[in-house]
């Protein structure tokens, strides 16, 4: 199977897989009287990071880890700063109070606590094993926050995606089989996908790292980009950070955590990641709080400059890997004019913030 015919039909079946996973998922969800809240940060998040799991713990079994951690780094940094800036750019984003105050603190802790696993240069299988407890602990509290709110999940359900999806919901062997069928799809996408983005590294001279940073992390993010963008469209701006926000997590938290624990000997993790992209992911997502707080919204002025910072990224790694002579031009405009000016704008974003709290 040829180069591009490895990553078109890979990103097609993950993409097709993901979306008979959500929709089965969700659908038995909806028959437990799950609240839309829960199943935005459980199901629908976790579901479309199902790509991310495939093929970071199919990189992990076959041995090229810089896939399998760059996949996840890649793809947190994706989730923030191009799906929330793309939705953002549709309409604003309106942030839920919980998720300001639960949910995005403990992604920007389990980044750190990742940072902290890694500084050794791996990830052990027992710290896969901490990660992973993380994940199913999270879990628990979601369920046991869902089961508390009764029949009034039901009934926002019913509100949120209407009273047939409820009723689908209890033809369980269908939804079932939709699951099933999801997760064949993203093992032989996972597989295609992973076969291209090495003879991809090899073809263009590229770092299985860089590989894994971009390629391979925005094409397995492509749900949470249809996801967000369509919550977006249709005015329900929350779903659109809950999913973002709710993935994160579970791509740290599960994906490398099962990634670690498949892996023969754990998971290395490169210099390069530890230096710079690590501590890149979770600097943008501390930059989300301040960019929340304002209002529980993020304008569009906002959502542009996530995409720019994007852009900016990606530009850095395509231009040290190629070693590239506008390098040493491009990072000095980068830490001497944009770093310190974004700085100021999120500590006045913030400042304006807590003073409107008060």
């Amino acid at each position: 199977m040829t180069l591009a015919l490895l990553f078109v039909g890979g990103l097609a079946a993950l993409l097709v897989g993901a979306n008979l996973l959500v929709r089965g998922a969700s659908s038995l969800a909806a028959a437990l009287g799950i609240s839309p809240l829960v199943i935005g940060l459980t199901v629908v998040a976790f579901g479309t990071s199902a790509p991310e799991m495939a093929v970071s713990v199919q990189s992990a079994w076959s041995g090229q880890t810089d896939i399998a951690v760059g996949n996840v780094v890649g793809s947190n940094i994706f989730n923030v700063l191009f799906i929330l800036g793309l939705s953002a750019l549709i309409a604003p984003l309106v942030v839920a109070e919980q998720l300001v105050r639960k949910e995005v603190p403990l992604m920007i802790g389990a980044s750190v606590l990742l940072l902290v696993l890694a500084l050794d240069g791996d990830v052990s299988r027992a710290e896969g094993a901490l990660l992973f407890a993380g994940v199913v602990a999270y879990t628990v509290y979601l369920i046991v926050q869902a089961r508390w709110e009764g029949a009034a999940a039901s009934a926002d359900y019913d509100k949120e995606f209407g009273a047939q999806a409820a009723r689908r919901g209890r033809h369980w062997i269908y939804q079932v089989a939709f699951v099933v069928a999801g997760l064949a799809l993203l093992v032989l996408g996972s597989n295609w996908l992973v076969d291209g983005a090495v003879q991809a590294a090899r073809l263009l001279g590229l770092s299985e790292v860089v590989i894994g940073l971009t390629i391979v992390a925005a094409g397995t993010s492509l749900p949470e980009v249809a996801a967000s963008v369509i919550a977006a469209l249709k005015g329900e701006r929350d779903i659109a950070v809950g999913n973002v926000v709710g993935s994160n997590l579970f791509n740290v938290l599960a994906v490398l955590g099962l990634s670690s624990l498949v892996s023969p000997a754990g998971l290395a993790v490169a210099p390069a990641l530890i230096a710079f992209d690590i501590p890149v992911m979770i600097a943008v997502m501390v930059a989300c709080l301040p960019i929340f707080l304002s209002g529980y919204r993020i304008a569009r002025w906002e959502g542009a400059l996530f995409l720019a910072y994007y852009v900016f990224y990606v530009t850095y790694l395509i231009l040290a890997a190629t070693e590239h002579d506008v390098l040493p031009a491009f990072s000095r405009v980068m830490l001497l004019f944009v770093l310190p000016l974004t700085a100021v704008t999120l500590g006045v974003v913030a400042y304006r913030s807590v003073r409107a709290v008060r």
